[in-house]
Order: structure tokens, then sequence, then C-alpha cells
């Protein structure tokens, strides 16, 4: 069922209907709603195994070459632009939801990676890196004796 309320400035904009209805219908069916969008880009997915940890961020429409990637410590960081190739004076947008501009996110590592034993591969738009803990580091099983 949609919800609809009297908005007394819809009579001077002949859309205000149409724009109302279209909110409505993709609340309903989970469509893109700026009030539940994050604002952290790109999105990302993280697991952890014993003795490493993968991510997981979502790219479309960049190049590996156009990614920055670097690891330090506990700290993962994930940079880049998404250059604006639809530009012109000659333009006019309906609807703009692609990213563009420049993007920057670090997230915290649960642990230390070692830097020497990093993998990055980037496939479909998605960027996959597994960072292996250091030797050291790795939980050891502990025989009990009795």
């Amino acid at each position: 069922m949609l919800h609809t309320r009297f908005d007394p400035l819809s009579e001077l904009d002949p859309f205000a209907g149409m724009r109302h209805m279209q909110n409505e219908m993709n609340r309903m069916f989970g469509g893109p709603d700026p009030a539940r969008r994050t604002t952290s880009y790109p999105p990302m997915n993280f697991w952890v195994g014993p003795d490493s940890i993968v991510m997981t961020a979502e790219l479309p429409g960049l190049s590996d070459d156009s990614i920055d990637l670097t690891v330090h410590d506990t700290m993962i960081s994930v940079q880049g632009e998404f250059v604006d190739q639809d530009s012109g004076d000659d333009l006019v947008w309906h609807r703009r939801e692609r990213p563009k501009g420049k993007f920057s996110r670090s997230v915290e590592l649960p642990f230390r990676v070692d830097a020497n034993k990093i993998e990055a591969r980037f496939e479909s738009g998605v960027l996959t890196v597994e960072m292996q803990r250091p030797e050291e580091e790795k939980p050891k099983r502990i025989e009990i004796k009795s």
C-alpha cells in the first residue's frame, strides 16, 4: 500500500507527485534510497582464517592501475578516482547514481600482516587482497600433558 500525504507545495510542482510515488516504490522494492546509503566507499568485506585475512572491495569501472592499495601495520587503505567521462555543457542529467571523483577508505585489521606475503587481484571490478599473518604471531597449539 502506498502512503500518501498532503503537501501544499505539490500543487506548484507538477512532478512532485511522481517523485513521491518513485520514492515510495523504491522503498517498497528495496531500490535506491539516499537515506539508506552508507558514506563508506568502496564497500568492503573481510573474512578471517587462522593464518590470514581476505578483503574484497567493489570498484566497478576502474582499472587495476588506477587503484592505490597500501597496507601498514594493522591498517589497509584503498584510494582511487572515478574519472567523469560523461561531462559537458550540453548534458542534462535525469538521474546520476554512479560515483565520481576521488575516494579513500582505510580499515583497521584485527592483527598485523606480513607485508611480504600480500596478494592482490583485480577481476571484473572486484579487488581481492589476501594478507598473511606473520609466522611469529600465528596462534600456536600447545600440547597439554597429563
